[in-house]
């Protein structure tokens, strides 16, 4: 396998290394592409793994407090496992639009889209083709890696050709940096979001561990939904309710009290979120280890998941990762950063519509610590 690694001479510098992941043949195009891997790795001995396959997050190790160090994202170790139908987007770059599009119908400019509903009748994480299952190109920057992908007109029924950059980076204080950008030649639809499952552990570890993560959000509302998870408009206080996560709560404590879910998958509204700087959105800190995550965002909002649509250990299938892994129910965190779900259709949401001529930028640094 071919390998290109840049060492800097200065060991306090980050390590950078580029590798082949397999190949990649796309079932829209007949093409068939390499899928290229790249790892970093600081001198605190973190590293992070990428591949061009969905622009994806593949693995994030990082030391306890006792020294070892674990995987603390669920992932595949080959192209088979990343291209099962039973991959719920892990480690993905999700779009061109995340989480939930009521009705898979879109109003733009006074011109209604139906786009594609594979969740029907509504659309999840960008339809049947998202970003998430295409090899994107890939420029290196020093130890930056670019990732670039175009949108063409009406894909997924989405208007407008949209050009999207997603840029990757560890530093040499634990902090992984992602931003993706985008422009468009029609008004159009764009919310990107990250979908890695996070446990801090280790991504075999499953619920027992899980369940002793502390969570805090940065957030005093959650948008509301109705059954189908799709937001019905109204944006409701967490004062006094299970959603309330603002002061750390043990996640075993909480999750098995939400009414109507067996877990958390509810969009958090982010306290002074701006479009120009990164805000505090959510740490979670598992103290048996010693490790923590800190997610900063320029996106008014976090999708706050426990995975629990992973199968429970009663059900017949199941989800093979890394190191032959069986992934389980309530087995990993996600925290997707990203704009309100459905915003599109609600009035009173942060605005989303791409116009030619703008930018849309979305900005999510996650911060490793060892307490």
């Amino acid at each position: 396998m071919e390998t290109n690694t840049q060492r800097p001479p200065d060991k306090a510098q980050v390590e950078f290394e580029e590798d082949g992941f397999g190949v990649f043949t796309d079932k829209t195009t007949g093409v068939t592409s390499p899928v290229r891997r790249f790892t970093w790795k600081n001198s605190n001995n973190v590293s992070v793994q990428v591949i061009t396959y969905g622009a994806t997050i593949t693995s994030i190790k990082l030391p306890g407090k006792n020294g070892n160090i674990d995987d603390i994202v669920m992932g595949f170790d080959n192209m088979e496992g990343y291209l099962n139908a039973l991959n719920p987007y892990f480690g993905a770059t999700v779009g061109r639009v995340a989480n939930r599009i009521g009705h898979a119908k879109i109003t733009i400019e006074g011109v209604t889209y139906n786009v594609s509903a594979n969740i029907s009748p509504h659309q999840l994480h960008g339809g049947f083709r998202g970003f998430d299952k295409v090899n994107w190109n890939h420029y290196i920057q020093g130890t930056k890696v670019v990732l670039s992908y175009i949108s063409v007109d009406k894909e997924e029924g989405f208007p407008g050709d949209v050009i999207v950059n997603a840029s990757f980076e560890l530093t040499n204080d634990n902090e992984f940096l992602v931003n993706y950008k985008a422009t468009t030649t029609k008004p159009t639809y764009v919310n990107l979001t990250n979908h890695s499952y996070f446990n801090l552990a280790g991504q075999s570890k499953g619920s027992e561990e899980l369940y002793k993560h502390e969570i805090s959000i940065n957030s005093d509302s959650t948008t509301d939904v109705d059954n189908n998870s799709i937001p019905t408009g109204k944006i409701l206080p967490v004062a006094d309710t299970i959603f309330d996560l603002r002061i750390p709560k043990v996640l075993g404590d909480v999750i098995h009290k939400i009414a109507g879910y067996d877990g958390f998958d509810h969009n958090f509204c982010i306290n002074k979120a701006s479009k120009q700087e990164n805000t505090f959105a959510a740490k979670v800190v598992h103290p048996p280890s010693g490790r923590a995550l800190e997610i900063y965002t320029n996106q008014p909002g976090v999708q706050f998941y426990c995975s629990n649509s992973l199968p429970k250990r009663s059900d017949k299938e199941t989800v093979i990762g890394k190191n032959g892994t069986q992934y389980y129910h309530h087995g990993a965190l996600c925290f997707e950063t990203q704009n309100w779900p459905d915003a599109i259709n609600h009035k009173n949401f942060p605005p989303a519509v791409l116009y030619p001529g703008q930018q849309y930028h979305h900005s999510v640094v996650y911060k490793f610590f060892v307490n």
